[in-house]
């Protein structure tokens, strides 16, 4: 249609006519359909040479074309052309930029060009605070994104539930709950947009705050009294029962929507898919997909890559490409996010080239890659000592305009403190101030554990001490990485110094910090490994699979494989679950029974002690396994009913 279209234009200027701007617009759109963005754009110049400007209609299409492919930085070019040229450009000319730069991770870019828009006439709405407030809040700049919406009611800008959904979901994930509920109190007082009902609101208000059991008996009540919901409302609550991992519920929630006449989006069934995706269970979400194909109803890109995720969780990889494959012959063209999430999951798994063989395909197809997808494959490159050709995409990011965020940074951190290239991690460290880019406790924490390991504890401590300078308090991660140092070390003492301090600073030591430690005991001096055990006893520990592998290892190098073997098959008759290392100290001990090794030997103190630690993880796992089996948890709830909640759906 876009060459017939051509051909007429041709003809048209043969006989020394000219399309209408209306005309030239529907053939711009279709060429871009066609993929002939630059057939496109040369139009506009030749529509300019014939003294037909192009209106603010076409330079929009054309700058939304760049926007979607990823191509911004053009985007821009454009929009000062059409600023030049004497086109003013509309609301939604900035709003698509400014969305654009925020997809990108450039915040900083967006701000400019929000800053610049009221110089052209055009003041920020609604639609335009919110694009620049999710760009802060993904920043994690939740604070800057605190100051836009005080910015925004003080210029009389009305809120709706978007702003709202935008700025709980940061607090929520980067803040603190009692922020998100100050937001929804904030909220409820105002008087919001029509098309934002108050009610929607408060369902989802209640959803990122975590109440929801309260959002559904709400959303019940209200019902019942005839007030009408959205279907954002029942996609808000159907979404938090899955990532809560009650799956059940969010089925309930879709069987409500249906039965009070609400046609379910893409939303709705990607929450679900997401749902039964993040609790493992491919078979029914592969099995509701297919369903959902034969029926008709519309498979977002979404909701594929949402299973597609669920299956690199779960370490499938035959499932993902398999998925992947499914995808492309259904016809559903792959997107940046699609691609990323593939990028990534491949990256974790330590398919580095694979993944990297899909980001060139990636850009081949016009989709430009962001901060995570750049992230994961550094990453991935990182973690299987590459850390060279990650610094190649960290150069390659900057010249695509995108800004390393310090997540890049930490990640290129921790690839040099892996190799043992402290100097190298140093000076990724201060090249990470130097762009203006602030460490954070995960900075600190991976090069504290750099020194550690190469057994530096001065740099350590220095490091430990630049942290609190900086106002990153040691969290537990900091205590824990000190307290491995010493104890690798034969360092028992400051140890239990390190250990002391945790417990007056108020944090609760986890299940690291009790392995860590048991670990230590093992090896300690017999009185002082008593004192401390009877301390770590008082803090109620519930010992998992690392403290009873280390337990079982630690017998029987003290040359008692007989009490190995035996405490494994006590475990085993309580159906505690072994993995790959237990078997392996399983196998060295039925070795260390064939050749004769501890038969004979004397027991002492130190092997009495090991035996009674063992008597002990194995007693605290089984009564915690009698109090799992008596508490009626939502896992057991969803299983008994998974198959009724799937045909729920298909229904």
């Amino acid at each position: 249609m876009a060459s017939c279209a051509l051909d007429v234009l041709v003809r048209m200027r043969e006989v020394g006519g000219w399309p209408s701007k209306s005309a030239i617009c529907i053939l711009v759109k279709l060429l871009i359909r066609r993929g002939c963005i630059r057939i496109a754009e040369s139009l506009l110049y030749v529509m300019r040479k014939y003294g037909c400007e192009p209106d603010v209609y076409a330079y929009n299409i054309l700058i939304n074309a760049y926007c979607v492919r990823g191509w911004t930085w053009d985007a821009l070019s454009w929009l000062h052309l059409m600023v030049d040229s004497g086109c003013t450009p509309s609301s939604a000319t900035f709003s698509t930029i400014i969305s654009a730069f925020c997809k990108d991770g450039n915040v900083v870019e967006a701000r400019k060009i929000f800053d610049w828009m009221p110089e052209m006439g055009v003041f920020p709405n609604t639609v335009l605070y919110n694009s620049l407030m999710d760009g802060y809040v993904k920043a994690r700049e939740i604070g800057i994104a605190d100051m836009l919406y005080e910015e925004m009611r003080s210029k009389g800008v009305a809120p709706d539930a978007v702003t709202f959904n935008i700025l709980a979901a940061g607090h929520r994930k980067y803040r603190k709950e009692e922020d998100a509920n100050w937001l929804l109190r904030n909220l409820s007082v105002m008087d919001l947009a029509p098309d934002s009902p108050l009610c929607d609101v408060s369902i989802g208000g209640l959803c990122w705050a975590g109440r929801l059991d309260e959002a559904l008996k709400l959303l019940e009540n209200m019902l019942e009294k005839g007030v009408a919901f959205s279907v954002i409302a029942f996609n808000s609550l159907i979404l938090a029962y899955g990532k809560a991992e009650l799956e059940d519920k969010a089925f309930e929630v879709y069987k409500i929507m249906v039965e009070y006449g609400l046609t379910p989006s893409a939303s709705t069934y990607a929450s679900i898919l997401f749902g039964l995706s993040k609790i493992g269970r491919l078979q029914e979400a592969n099995s509701l997909m297919h369903n959902m194909i034969d029926k008709g109803y519309p498979i977002s890109k979404v909701a594929f890559t949402v299973v597609l995720d669920g299956y690199f969780r779960i370490g499938d990889m035959m499932g993902a490409q398999g998925l992947w494959k499914e995808m492309e012959m259904l016809g559903v063209a792959p997107d940046a996010v699609a691609f990323s999430a593939f990028i990534d999951g491949l990256s974790k798994a330590g398919f580095v080239d694979e993944a990297y063989h899909m980001f060139l395909r990636m850009t081949s197809l016009g989709l430009v890659p962001n901060n995570f997808t750049y992230n994961s494959l550094i990453s991935g490159f990182c973690n299987y000592g590459h850390t060279d050709e990650a610094l190649k995409l960290e150069r390659e990011m900057r010249e695509r305009g995108l800004l390393p965020d310090v997540i890049t940074f930490n990640i290129i951190i921790k690839g040099f403190c892996k190799e043992g290239r402290m100097k190298s991690a140093m000076g990724t460290y201060i090249d990470m101030h130097r762009h203006g880019c602030t460490a954070d406790n995960i900075t600190y924490n991976t090069l504290i554990s750099g020194y550690c390991k190469q057994f530096d504890i001065v740099n350590a401590e220095n490091m430990a001490n630049t942290m609190q300078i900086s106002g990153w308090g040691p969290d537990v991660t900091t205590y824990n990485i000190q307290i491995q140092s010493y104890c690798r070390s034969q360092g028992m003492n400051k140890a239990i110094m390190v250990f002391n301090e945790l417990i007056s600073s108020g944090m609760s030591p986890d299940t690291f910090t009790y392995n860590t430690l048991m670990n230590g005991v093992c090896h300690d001096i017999l009185d002082r490994a008593m004192v401390l055990t009877g301390k770590l006893l008082k803090m109620g520990f519930v010992p998992d699979l690392v403290t009873a592998n280390l337990m079982l290892s630690n017998l029987r190098k003290h040359g008692l494989p007989h009490r190995t073997t035996m405490w494994a098959q006590k475990l085993s008759e309580i159906s505690f679950e072994f993995d790959e290392i237990t078997y392996k100290i399983l196998d060295k001990a039925f070795h260390d029974l064939e050749e004769g090794v501890g038969c004979r030997k004397e027991i002492t103190g130190k092997s009495l002690f090991l035996d009674f630690l063992m008597h002990l993880t194995y007693d605290l796992i089984r009564r915690n396994k009698i109090y799992q089996k008596t508490s009626y948890g939502p896992f057991e709830f969803i299983d008994t009913r998974s198959s009724m909640n799937v045909e729920a759906v298909n229904g």
